[in-house]
């Protein structure tokens, strides 16, 4: 799950009463007292003694050892916690407060399957309290089993409208599943209650899934005026970014990165932003900020390398970055590719003397690092081909074309390759298969959005990130 959902954290209810039973003496009961002032001032290692004593005195005692198993709890004591709330749910097991103690100390220590029996017998004791739903819905939020807790936090939205967490878990739950329409209600009843900036946030999470992009972009940037957190601007600014309205997109990351000159992600997304408009070379400038700012964030890079294909002019500092990167990840394909074609890309027009062997060594490491990288195969293809090195480079091309047939260039330099090797049939073979693609696919503005939108997703969900296009950084 993501970390979007509120915390998962059952309160642990107080259910000590001022007795310890019948018969108990009075001084029992004054030290059993004084137990409970001290956990209530937090003085927990002293009631800890005291409740000690009391459970050898009064061992019949529910509240003693429910108290005893709160205070080891307040302290982390976990393990030390399961025993004395278990004992308190064998002396009285029809109370829906201790088997939720319980069950919250069983997530605790890592033990799902019982700890998710007691909530549902906390539930059936208990089964209109908001408590007993809220604490079940939660604990299948934080198990992953999503579509469980949307009928459970339902309920308790009903019992309880007001609960603040409750809602939103719940909105974000019809969310991820799907259940636009009730997120949404559920989200305006809550604003009209309590209008925040992270409502609108997620009212426009919802807007965007339903398709209704101008109204999402509306309420992102309402939660971004309301709050102008790093967070949220940098979620409308990519919601600008997403559906091409270019200019506002550079505008707000501009304004971000200004606000926030330490975000590595803001730096990129004005970067793509750039790059998008057709500013190569600003595009270049915050993409080396961002290199700067996160040295081994792959994605920099990668969007680095395409900006730099258009903008060569900075090409000692891109170089020099590529060479740091290719130093912290010495094992990473991607970091040697990247190196590679900086060296020989931003060179090639301008300088004779390109290093020619360190490229070749360089990507010949690269697919040695990564087998399965089909653009280091295309690149060396196309450095043996421009040395008329045609035997080394068709193979090169073929494995290219094994790991992503779609790669148009591919089958058109393979078959430039086939040709001087003589191989005139499959030379044909290949240029028809890249006249097919041609016509097939005008779409690098649709890749582009796609490797835009792979970006902007991760950084929301806080997922690791992949490198744009699927391959593993």
């Amino acid at each position: 799950m993501t970390s979007r959902f509120k915390a998962f954290c059952p309160l642990i209810l107080l259910a000590c009463t001022a007795a310890l039973g019948v018969g108990t003496e009075q001084q029992l009961q004054r030290k059993f007292q004084e137990a409970v002032q001290l956990y209530d001032s937090n003085r927990l290692d002293e009631a800890a003694v005291r409740l000690q004593q009391l459970v050898r005195e009064s061992p019949q005692s529910f509240d003693v050892h429910e108290l005893l198993g709160m205070v080891y709890s307040a302290q982390g004591k976990d393990a030390e916690a399961t025993e004395y709330l278990q004992s308190a749910v064998r002396l009285k097991p029809n109370s829906s407060a201790a088997r939720t103690n319980l069950a919250a100390n069983l997530v605790r220590v890592h033990k799902l399957a019982p700890a998710e029996i007691e909530f549902k017998k906390a539930l059936a004791l208990d089964p209109a309290s908001y408590d007993t739903n809220h604490n079940l819905g939660e604990f299948y939020i934080a198990s992953g089993k999503v579509g469980q807790a949307i009928p459970l936090l339902g309920k308790a939205h009903r019992l309880k409208p007001n609960a603040y967490d409750n809602a939103y878990d719940l909105a974000l739950a019809c969310l991820e599943t799907g259940k636009h329409a009730e997120a949404e209600r559920v989200v305006q009843d809550l604003i009209a209650q309590k209008n925040t900036a992270e409502l609108h946030n997620l009212l426009a999470e919802i807007e965007e899934k339903s398709g209704n992009f101008v109204a999402a972009e509306h309420e992102y940037e309402s939660a971004a005026h309301m709050d102008p957190s790093e967070a949220n601007l940098f979620d409308w600014a990519s919601e600008l970014l997403l559906h091409r309205t270019l200019d506002p997109a550079v505008e707000v990351f501009s304004e971000a990165t200004q606000r926030y000159p330490k975000s590595p992600r803001l730096a990129i997304g004005l970067g793509m932003a750039f790059y998008s408009r057709g500013n190569y070379d600003d595009a270049v400038k915050a993409l080396l900020k961002a290199a700067d700012l996160d040295p081994a964030d792959a994605r920099s890079y990668y969007f680095l390398s395409k900006a730099y294909d258009s903008s060569p002019a900075q090409a000692d500092e891109v170089i020099e970055r590529f060479r740091k990167f290719a130093e912290l990840q010495p094992r990473n394909g991607h970091s040697l590719y990247y190196y590679a074609m900086a060296l020989w890309k931003g060179r090639r027009a301008q300088d004779a003397s390109v290093d020619f062997t360190q490229i070749e060594l360089l990507l010949k490491r690269a697919v040695e690092l990564d087998p399965k990288f089909p653009e280091a195969h295309l690149q060396l293809g196309n450095l043996y081909s421009d040395q008329k090195k045609y035997p080394d480079a068709a193979p090169q091309y073929e494995q290219a074309l094994a790991l992503n047939s779609d790669l148009a260039d591919a089958h058109y330099r393979l078959g430039q390759a086939y040709v001087h090797l003589g191989k005139r049939d499959e030379a044909q073979q290949q240029l028809q298969v890249y006249q097919k693609l041609r016509a097939e696919h005008l779409a690098e503005l649709d890749r582009q959005r796609a490797e835009i939108r792979q970006f902007v997703i991760s950084e929301k969900t806080g997922r690791s990130s992949t490198e744009p296009g699927g391959n593993q950084p």
